[in-house]
């Protein structure tokens, strides 16, 4: 069984990082052009706090070598999107997104961490972080709905490309899975909910399916973005939902 629990945690590690690793072609046009346009700084720093926290739990937690890992190779690329971020926004953006990640990613991260080794009893310490990374987790996974009821409206699931709602999936599935073979609530009930939502999106995907897609994520950044440069419009907020949801790679 522990043989078992380790060779899913490993590939949920794999399918995780894949998912951290989706917005770097986003991020890649962001440098090309020197300009972040239209997107929005909450979502990376925001994922940044999330796969912070679930990286402490992995470390309190003696069992917890496979949530450290994965969650702290997310937090450097989250991380990396934020600086780019900074570095490339307009002012206003730039300094809203500043604040916002002195507040949250220094102030609240930095708080927890605090309260967690100094005034946290050692037996009580999982348990506090756990809840926490447990609740914002899955306040993330509110971000899809925007984008699922976009589908219903329009009929079409061209802002919800399919191999991205797969993987989710299956992060979801796999991390479930895990949660249930070492008894870990903490992990278990917040991709529980990632499962559904994630059951919901392929649901979706093949009553709308007939509908004209994009199935490929790089497809249609690139031709969103190709629509942004020659209408001078701003990113679907539905795209950038769905590409919030693909920052939820973490446990």
């Amino acid at each position: 069984m522990a043989n078992l629990s380790f060779i899913l945690g490993v590939i949920g590690n794999v399918i995780s990082i894949l998912l951290f690793a989706s917005p770097i072609k986003t991020f890649w046009g962001v440098i090309k052009k020197k300009s972040t346009g239209d997107y929005k700084g909450e979502p990376y720093i925001t994922t940044l706090l999330s796969t912070s926290l679930w990286t402490l739990y992995g470390i309190i937690n003696p069992d917890g070598l496979l949530v450290m890992t994965v969650n702290g190779a997310g937090a450097i690329l989250q991380l990396i999107y934020v600086i780019l971020f900074l570095v490339y926004a307009p002012k206003d953006a730039k300094v809203k997104a500043a604040k916002l990640v002195c507040v949250v990613n220094v102030g609240v991260l930095g708080t927890v961490t605090a309260v967690t080794l100094f005034a946290v009893h050692k037996n009580t310490r999982l348990t506090f972080v756990g809840i926490l990374c447990t609740a914002l987790t899955i306040g993330m996974y509110a971000s899809p709905l925007s984008a699922m009821s976009t589908v219903v409206k329009t009929k079409s699931v061209e802002y919800m490309p399919f191999l991205l709602s797969l993987f989710l999936f299956l992060n979801a599935g796999v991390w479930s899975v895990y949660a249930v073979l070492v008894k870990d609530i903490y992990i278990g009930v917040p991709n529980a909910v990632g499962l559904f939502l994630g059951s919901a999106q392929l649901i979706l995907y093949v009553i709308y399916k007939n509908k004209p897609v994009s199935t490929n994520p790089s497809e249609a950044i690139e031709e969103e973005e190709e629509e942004e440069e020659e209408e001078g419009g701003s990113a679907h907020p539905a795209r950038r939902s769905i590409e919030m949801n693909s920052s939820l790679g973490n446990v």
